[in-house]
């Protein structure tokens, strides 16, 4: 059968599934024995075999372990008071920029990231502090929103980082190297919120008015506040990259370093850790669902051979490498405004990563590409996870929600445009340190 039509025949099943409401992880493997039977010529005896070895494989992947560690970790410290001290520690910092306050949101997130690998998660610890907040004080509520919106979507690109683990796992690109490689994009993202705000409130100061605390901390102070957040990164990020432990076990450690932590400072109670424990089992049984039974697809996909076939037809073509990019950016984006991000991510790999090294594409560089295509999903409605926390968060109606974050999802385009532009960003780091 003609390998276009096989393609085409494998995305009009995997949009039918979805459209009529099956489950994300039933819909993967539906396709993946409906593809190998109908286009496949293989018997139902041969599928389960095949399917199965593969099921246990991927399902025994060590790699995954570190997903619901990381998820654990973050869902203990939404619990703790450990958010609120954030946002009073770096409240005396951001007061000093033009902007005020609004800055806790990008420099909240931006820290928090970094021991959760959630967006959603980022977005609502953040959130649930700063959006009442920032009303009561006078600032503009939608540059309040959006900004929460663009920032907390960096809990998936400042390590650790669940889409980045789940890009290795599939991909085979050191996990490692993906952690480092996000923290340049990061940071360079946060730096264009920040900016962002800045000239806002130059141009028009009635959107950050004034603010002077009646009880001003001192540095000192401020940095105690921002302790056991910068103790939590350093253990955890510390750890990977002094080479003492891998991603996954660098997982265990920062639940270990969480929970001595709440324990020395008395916040860590039964409730708190079996809500924090459901809370993880539920996400991590969802994520992991969703990535195992992908690997089933990957495997259909791979006997039909249309990754090979898709390669060859796009050589074939001799698209110039920024224009495969861009058609790539368009169907990643349009993919967000549907799904969620770890499905657009195991959904399109199998077929899109063999075009992109084709092209001459380094797989880290476009891991990260990657990532930055799912955070503009996570602040596009219909489904932008982050639009839902901030709709049920402030109460405003989720067209508001979402054309408050449109300046963020066009400086996010920006930045995706360059690191397309000064790949350099990406790769640096991970260069820098591997070569030492």
């Amino acid at each position: 059968m003609d390998s276009l039509l096989v393609t085409l025949g494998v995305v009009i099943l995997i949009f039918s599934l979805l459209g009529v409401g099956t489950w994300i992880f039933a819909g993967l493997v539906l396709v993946a024995i409906g593809s190998l039977v109908l286009m496949g010529d293989f018997n139902f005896q041969r599928v389960g075999v095949t399917l199965s070895r593969i099921l246990f494989r991927a399902g025994n992947s060590w790699e995954l372990s570190a997903i619901p560690l990381f998820i654990f970790m973050g869902e203990l410290i939404f619990r703790s008071d450990i958010s609120e001290r954030l946002f009073k520690g770096l409240e005396p910092w951001a007061a000093k920029i033009p902007g005020g306050i609004l800055h806790t949101n990008v420099l909240g997130c931006t820290l928090f990231a970094a021991v959760s690998g959630s967006s959603a998660a980022t977005t609502a610890t953040i959130g649930k502090i700063t959006t009442n907040e920032l009303k009561a004080r006078g600032y503009d509520r939608q540059l309040s929103i959006g900004s929460l919106a663009g920032a907390g979507s960096l809990g998936l690109l400042i390590p650790p980082s669940i889409v980045m683990i789940v890009y290795g796992v599939q991909a085979e690109v050191s996990i490692s190297k993906l952690f480092m490689a996000g923290i340049l994009p990061g940071l360079l993202i946060a730096a264009l919120y920040i900016s962002y705000i800045v000239c806002v409130s130059l141009l028009d100061p009635t959107k950050a008015p004034s603010d002077h605390r009646s009880d001003p901390i001192s540095a000192w102070q401020s940095c105690k506040l921002l302790s056991p957040i910068l103790l939590l990164i350093f253990i955890v990020i510390g750890s990977i990259y002094s080479g003492i432990a891998t991603p996954s076990e660098a997982a265990a450690v920062g639940v270990a370093a969480a929970l001595i932590l709440l324990t020395v400072e008395r916040q860590l109670t039964w409730d708190l850790f079996r809500d924090a424990l459901q809370a993880s089992v539920l996400s991590s049984v969802m994520v992991c669902s969703i990535l195992v039974c992908a690997a089933l697809l990957a495997t259909a996909v791979g006997y039909l051979h249309i990754p090979q076939e898709l390669a060859s037809t796009i050589a074939t073509m001799h698209l110039s490498p920024a224009l495969l990019i861009l058609i790539l950016a368009i169907f990643y984006i349009v993919l967000g405004l549907f799904l969620d991000g770890i499905s657009i991510t195991v959904m399109s790999l199998p077929i899109m990563l063999p075009l992109v090294v084709q092209a001459g594409f380094d797989p880290l560089w476009f891991g990260i590409f990657l990532v930055i295509m799912v955070e503009l999903g996570q602040i596009t409605p219909p489904v932008g996870f982050n639009l839902f926390v901030l709709q049920g968060l402030t109460g405003e109606s989720m067209g508001r929600v979402a054309l408050a974050a449109m300046p963020f999802f066009l400086l996010m385009c920006f930045s995706a445009v360059l690191i397309s532009i000064f790949p350099i960003i990406v790769t640096w780091l991970p260069d820098l340190v591997m070569s030492q």
